[in-house]
């Protein structure tokens, strides 16, 4: 048997006034999805989905 370790990756844009409703509209979304396609993370064995908001530094252009 094998186990598969995965990470998924990325960034969202959103424009939200404080550093908390950008975390939450986010998570909002992706609970939403969780809860939609629960059977398929069981499967997966996801344990955790992580993420933080943070303004872009000089080195991000627009913000991407």
């Amino acid at each position: 048997m094998y186990k598969v370790h995965w990470i998924i990756d990325g960034i969202a844009n959103v424009n939200e006034k404080t550093q908390e409703d950008a975390e939450n509209i986010i998570n909002s979304k992706i609970q939403k999805f969780l809860s939609e396609h629960s059977d398929f993370f069981d499967k997966i064995g996801a344990k955790a989905i992580q993420g933080k908001a943070y303004l872009p530094g000089k080195d991000e252009e627009n913000g991407k």
